[in-house]
């Protein structure tokens, strides 16, 4: 297995290098870098530049728009956007739908639907979590009676991000009873326009307004959206968190709040000498150095074995259990450098330290909004039971 990268890989990856340079917002890739919060026009103008290279779906098939990338050239893409502060790409539609539609959908859905993921018109959010459903998505209440060519839908989601934003759902459903719960569940889209759809902002704990709850309250959505066949809906579950877990592992972020705790620790003193040469922050900054270095060198391993068909089925469960963790850590670090002043986060010209990174007082709100990281796309606790059962049945 060799895990350096090859002479066309590298060429590809200053290729990335060039067009990111060239390409990406300044003003963007400030706020990126800052830890601000992005607004829908910046999300949304990124993945039309994207778009209009053809670079925006990396894991479609090229006749569906994609761009045919191998697994490699994908990492190689996503790293390099992270450590150039290019904003991540919303994955609802791109990263989620989009494969689920390319592998259960019917040739009339990828016809409709992949083409408005690309070109922008359809902005999709996740309907699975409940306020009794979350990494037990089994036991999930929302139901959908087939009544004529519709279905009525009635229940809750909750945490869905970015759902303000959104004017499509796709969501699971109870569509049976008897059997195992599994067995029970179907994958649907609806229009959030559909009367009976109530959608509710959830305010979170560093102020900001990233997720929602959704109320379905007789709300008639066209049998005709249904993916997959009727009661299948978790074949097509596991399938789409699988696509989500790699993503979460976010290695790319974790080399570049890494690169962002350097800056900080070299323009902080502590005790009358640099914080980056302080020992007990010296010592943390080292062990994360090391466990980043074995999860890149994992994740390569892992690639080369999906690049030679050898995938194993565990590998996206044990990238979202290490990349998240290892991110959690990375931030808490970062807290932990700040001190008291963490606490703190006015970003008023009076109060704002010139000797500190940009960043450096957005990070309270980052570490508190990425607590999040270790539960969805499965908790933590659940992938742990994953690998458990994986590797000791």
């Amino acid at each position: 297995m060799d895990l350096e990268y090859s002479a066309e890989e590298i060429a590809f990856r200053d290729e990335v290098r060039q067009f990111l340079a060239e390409n990406l917002p300044l003003e963007i890739a400030a706020k990126v870098d800052a830890g601000g919060e992005l607004e829908k026009q910046d999300m949304e103008r990124w993945h039309a530049i994207l778009n209009a290279k053809g670079w925006l779906a990396a894991t479609w098939p090229v006749e569906y728009g994609g761009t045919g990338w191998s697994t490699v050239e994908r990492h190689i893409f996503s790293e390099e956007c992270a450590l150039h502060n290019a904003p991540r790409l919303v994955p609802f539609g791109l990263s989620m739908l989009g494969p689920v539609l390319i592998k259960f959908g019917t040739e009339e859905q990828k016809r409709e639907i992949l083409p408005r993921i690309l070109d922008g018109r359809d902005w999709w959010c996740q309907g699975f979590s409940e306020p009794g459903a979350g990494s037990d998505l089994a036991s999930m209440t929302t139901r959908a009676v087939r009544d004529g060519d519709d279905y009525v839908v009635n229940g809750q989601k909750t945490w869905t991000t970015l759902g303000q934003y959104a004017n499509k759902i796709f969501c699971l459903v109870r569509t049976g009873t008897g059997g195992k719960p599994q067995a029970g569940i179907s994958f649907l889209n609806v229009d959030l326009d559909t009367p009976g759809v109530e959608m509710r902002p959830i305010k979170l704990i560093d102020g900001g307004h990233e997720v929602n709850e959704v109320f379905f309250t007789d709300a008639r959505v066209p049998a005709a959206n249904l993916v997959g066949e009727e009661n299948a809906g978790w074949t097509i579950a596991k399938y789409l968190l699988t696509h989500e877990r790699t993503n979460i592992a976010g290695i790319g972020f974790s080399l570049k709040d890494l690169e962002r705790y350097r800056r900080m620790a070299s323009a902080m003193t502590r005790d009358g000498r640099k914080l980056s040469e302080h020992p007990i922050h010296a010592a943390a900054l080292a062990e994360l150095e090391a466990d980043l270095e074995a999860l890149q060198i994992s994740n390569l391993r892992m690639l080369a074995n999906a690049r030679d068909g050898a995938a194993s089925p565990i590998d996206s469960s044990l990238l979202k259990l290490k990349g998240t963790q290892l991110r959690q850590d990375i931030l808490a670090l970062m807290r932990s450098a700040r001190g008291p002043d963490a606490a703190f986060w006015d970003e008023s010209p009076a109060n704002t330290n010139s000797d500190l990174p940009p960043h450096a007082d957005h990070v309270a709100p980052t570490y508190f909004n990425n607590r999040k990281l270790s539960i969805f796309g499965g908790s933590n606790e659940s992938q742990r039971n994953i690998v458990a059962q994986t590797l000791f049945r």
